[in-house]
């Protein structure tokens, strides 16, 4: 942990104590003005007050900024738009590490690969463990052909920003290493997490109002991001790929097969994956593929706007 002292401030006081001491010349009323002292700006107020974080994935700038307020500076190291489970960071990003005083893990394959090399470009930056005291679940697969084998790189579901009950133990986890950096606002921290989670926790009843009377609670994604979405709200999510492999022709054939079974009329895609799969399968089935991203920063609209295309399309 970093010390956080104010130097500039406390010289200026001492100059002024040492000042006040040595002057005996009585100072008329009228010219009190013109012997007063600049307003000294308050920690909070000073640029390099801010505590410096690092975050892997752009809904942890959401939660760390909405618990650190006005008093943090977030860093995200993959951006918008990209793979995280290939991402390498840039050599500036690196670098930029030297500023941090912390690192807030999410439990991401792009963290696993790179911690090394990212608690080497800053030694004392101290790492939060967002995902403390949260058990994963395992990645939903489709069924592959007999005697297929398609290599997955994680065999646990690191989504876990996309549930609102994980997202409060995460928020807790935030909170606590916050106060470990800088103890002198944890009363501020506090404040701002009781209202986050009430946030949440309003958020939560919104989206249960939505899909809670849904008779057909199935939907099909490309990319598995949304099981503990799914586990929180009684949805079941069917995969047309894991690891980012589009399925083979036999496998497409069973995912059609299926979602007309099942009477799937929507198809998530993201971003950062090919349609070209889940517009087949749409095409197949009368059904339309939306484009929708796991990693958007506005956090709380973008899991409202999800729940809201599903209530709209899942309904008979």
């Amino acid at each position: 942990m970093r010390l956080r002292v104010y130097t500039p401030m406390v010289v200026v006081l001492l100059g002024f104590s040492l000042i006040s001491g040595c002057n005996t010349v009585s100072t008329p009323k009228n010219s009190a003005e013109n012997n007063s002292l600049p307003p000294i700006q308050t920690p909070t107020e000073t640029p390099n007050s801010l505590v410096d974080l690092t975050v892997s994935i752009m809904p942890q700038k959401y939660f760390v900024e909405k618990i650190g307020g006005k008093n943090v500076r977030v860093n995200v190291m993959i951006p918008p738009g990209v793979d995280l489970h290939s991402y390498e960071p840039k050599p500036q990003q690196l670098q930029a590490l030297n500023n941090a005083e912390a690192y807030i893990t999410v439990g991401v394959a792009f963290e696993t690969a790179w911690m090394d090399r990212i608690k080497a470009a800053n030694q004392t930056m101290l790492i939060i463990d967002s995902t403390q005291g949260i058990e994963r679940i395992p990645m939903v697969e489709h069924h592959h052909e007999e005697g297929e084998h398609h290599g997955v790189e994680e065999t646990l579901d690191p989504h876990i920003w996309l549930s609102p009950k994980l997202v409060k133990i995460q928020a807790q986890n935030i909170y606590n290493g916050l106060v470990k950096i800088d103890p002198q606002r944890q009363a501020e921290y506090q404040a701002n997490l009781n209202q986050f989670i009430t946030e949440i926790d309003q958020l939560d009843q919104q989206i249960s109002q939505k899909l809670t009377p849904l008779k057909n609670r199935k939907f099909m994604v490309f990319h598995p991001a949304w099981g503990y979405f799914a586990k929180d709200y009684n949805l079941e999510q069917q995969a047309i790929e894991v690891g980012g492999q589009e399925p083979s022709a036999a496998e497409l054939a069973d995912l059609i097969s299926e979602a007309k079974q099942e009477n799937i009329k929507i198809i998530f895609t993201q971003p950062e994956f090919s349609p070209r799969s889940a517009e087949t399968i749409a095409q197949e089935i009368g059904g339309k593929v939306v484009m929708i991203s796991d990693l958007d920063e506005n956090w709380s609209d973008n899991l409202l706007k999800v729940s809201e295309t599903l209530s709209q399309n899942l309904n008979p």
